[in-house]
């Protein structure tokens, strides 16, 4: 579900076709094959949220969704009653929803469909534009917080698995990359990590843009998914209707693979895989 880095200084080593690593820890670094496969992966990590298989089978758990859960909580320590506290859990999560699916379709205008979508790492150039002159993972931390809103719709338990194992997965996904396109880089790439933070954004730049062009019907149509989940919970959830949220969310997921399939990968090929 995710990528990046296009015009800018170019690289003056060949393109590779796989992940490699770097001098960080190998053990925490993304393999070729997670990063080939992450978008599966992070579609099992979803589905063993909903599931939570081991609250029946080993009665570990309570199946309520979590956002239920915050609202109870929140009006048995006195905070709020249970209806001001439903409805500021639902806006919390409709928030982050949106800004997540705000800085997936940014990042995604950017980077190009086809680097997002594509099952290998490649290393062109350093891009510097759209949120990557801020923040150097911008599509990650998008999907971070999207699976923070859609979680809110899990069981308690499930929610604690899904955001800990995407946590774990997308921080070895960034270590793998930057390992990855440090080495095959070189210097561009390490004074760009110098000048720019990973994962908080530092919105006073001195980085010059490199002048990408953003190309945003595409980015919307592919990012449908996250778009999806925030209408879903800025929009239908305040019917309480989980049936009606989960086919929003379900539709939205079939029409982004619909795009992903049959738009053109259409750019040059960038350096980084969200």
């Amino acid at each position: 579900m995710n990528c990046r880095l296009p015009v800018g200084v170019p690289s003056s080593k060949p393109q590779p076709r796989m992940l490699h690593s770097g001098q960080r820890d190998e053990r925490m670094k993304a393999s070729a094959i997670e990063f080939r496969l992450r978008m599966a992966i992070n579609m099992v990590i979803v589905c063993l949220g909903f599931w939570a298989p081991w609250i029946e089978a080993w009665g570990i758990g309570r199946r309520i969704p979590l956002m239920v859960w915050l609202a109870l909580e929140l009006g048995r320590m006195g905070v709020a009653s249970f209806s001001i506290a439903m409805p500021a859990v639902i806006a919390a999560g409709a928030i982050m929803a949106g800004v997540g699916a705000a800085l997936r379709v940014w990042g995604a205008a950017y980077l190009g469909q086809g680097t997002v979508k594509h099952g290998q790492m490649k290393a062109g150039a350093v891009l510097a534009d759209g949120p990557f002159r801020f923040v150097r993972n911008p599509l990650y931390i998008g999907l971070w917080l999207v699976f923070a809103a859609l979680s809110l719709l899990m069981p308690v338990s499930g929610a604690l698995f899904a955001m800990t194992a995407v946590t774990i997965f997308l921080l070895r996904l960034i270590l793998g990359e930057e390992a990855f396109l440090s080495g095959q880089l070189g210097q561009p790439y390490q004074e760009y990590m110098r000048a720019v933070p990973p994962l908080i954004p530092r919105f006073r730049t001195a980085l010059p843009a490199t002048g990408r062009k953003p190309r945003w019907l595409q980015a919307l149509l592919t990012e449908t998914t996250p778009i999806g989940i925030f209408a879903a919970l800025a929009f239908f959830s305040w019917s309480y209707n989980d049936r009606l949220m989960a086919k929003v969310i379900i539709v939205s997921f079939g029409l982004s693979l619909v795009t992903r399939a049959l738009l053109p990968d259409a750019g040059k090929s960038t350096g980084r895989g969200e």
